[in-house]
């Protein structure tokens, strides 16, 4: 199906979302809370931030021995998974401050990873929020050529294989920044036709190449100019650092979305979703192991059910909103999923990527495409 300004529809003229709007506003009107992060957020991206910039400094310092900047590398890396989900994506968001100078300033600290602002702007606020766990229309699940990660994606042979080396390839995310965002430029460029999306500019392609150059000048030509590391230490390094980062920012995001409760609807005839987005955004999403140490270094991403439908509000808060978002679904009589535990949600993401790499019953497998008749999942928890 080609890519059109995609409609979603309130055919059963549901008002769930307007009504958790309003309980959502009240309780932070009665509680007199700003929804931004706040002065919380600004320690926690200190925190982080030296997480990741700490590590290099002492390896540039060029006082340690190659193994122990081996280490210095895998702590910088659990450092950009978490400047990542604690400080950029909020910052991002808009919902880190309210200011927008700050945050424009923390959402800058992505070029410190190697991304790039309007390019993921693009990719999360616009195409994976809006259209979340539509084939062709989410970028984090279109475009993988080695996963399958919804049923209506081509069904291929290593597909069956998919559960035992994804971790692999979810290692691998962060160095495709370096690559990534050249290519999604045509991408975004082409559906912007449809209204899908904004085309960059002359100057967002500037400011990706100046934001490319500055992180190849920062984690390559730096080290290797001010310490005596050979290249061959220098590519381990980098390699276990975006390894760990990858892993952990891959997992993570995958939990939420890609487990055997959500669904990945499909577009009807006209190419639009029989569907309220709010309701769609319930279905398609699953919070995860709602522990606080957890969400604290997550960035609240397993309050992704309240992420998703609030993502201007601070991910400090979505503790306290959960059982407001949960009690009104009920309360319309709609999905809330959640698994209890970090374990329990990634084996449920292995016996996705199993059911999605084998034909399911009520599938055709045809040489183009897997042509998926819906089935209810029996194993689906709903609290």
């Amino acid at each position: 199906m080609t890519t059109t300004n995609v409609k979603f529809l309130n055919k059963d003229k549901s008002t769930f979302f307007p009504v958790l709007r309003t309980r959502i506003e009240q309780y932070f009107q009665e509680n007199a809370i700003c929804k931004s992060g706040g002065s919380p957020m600004v320690g926690k991206a200190i925190f982080m931030l030296s997480l990741y910039l700490v590590p290099y400094i002492l390896i540039l310092t060029n006082l340690f021995p190659a193994w122990a900047m081996l280490i210095l590398s895998g702590i910088m890396g659990i450092g950009i998974a978490g400047v990542g989900m604690s400080v950029m994506h909020d910052a991002n968001h808009g919902s880190f401050s309210t200011s927008p100078w700050v945050n424009t300033l923390f959402s800058g600290s992505l070029y410190l990873l190697g991304g790039n602002v309007y390019n993921w702007k693009v990719q999360h606020n616009t195409l994976h929020h809006t259209y979340t766990n539509i084939d062709q229309l989410d970028s984090d699940i279109t475009g993988k050529p080695f996963l399958r990660l919804c049923d209506q994606q081509r069904l291929q042979k290593m597909h069956r294989y998919q559960h035992i080396y994804a971790f692999l390839l979810y290692g691998l995310m962060t160095f495709s920044f370096l690559v990534k965002d050249f290519k999604q430029i045509g991408e975004f460029n082409r559906k912007s036709k449809s209204k899908l999306t904004k085309p960059f500019s002359s100057r967002e392609i500037l400011i990706l190449l100046a934001g490319k150059l500055f992180y190849v000048v920062f984690v390559g030509v730096l080290p290797l100019a001010l310490t005596d590391i050979t290249f061959g230490q220098w590519a381990l390094g980098f390699l276990l650092m975006n390894f760990v980062a990858g892993f952990v920012l891959s997992v993570i995001f995958q939990l939420a979305h890609i487990i055997e409760e959500v669904h990945s609807p499909i577009r009807n005839d006209q190419g639009n979703i029989e569907n309220a987005w709010a309701i769609h955004q319930l279905e398609s999403t699953a919070n995860f192991a709602v522990s606080r140490p957890l969400s604290w270094f997550i960035g609240g991403l397993n309050y992704q059910i309240e992420h998703h439908l609030f993502p201007s509000i601070g991910h400090v808060h979505y503790p306290a909103i959960a059982p407001i978002v949960q009690a009104t679904a009920q309360e319309f009589g709609l999905p809330y999923y959640q698994k209890t535990s970090l374990m329990d949600a990634l084996g449920s993401h292995v016996n996705m990527l199993k059911n999605l790499g084998r034909p399911q019953a009520g599938q055709i497998v045809s040489a183009q495409r897997v042509v998926c008749v819906p089935q209810p999942v029996a194993s689906s928890q709903e609290v």
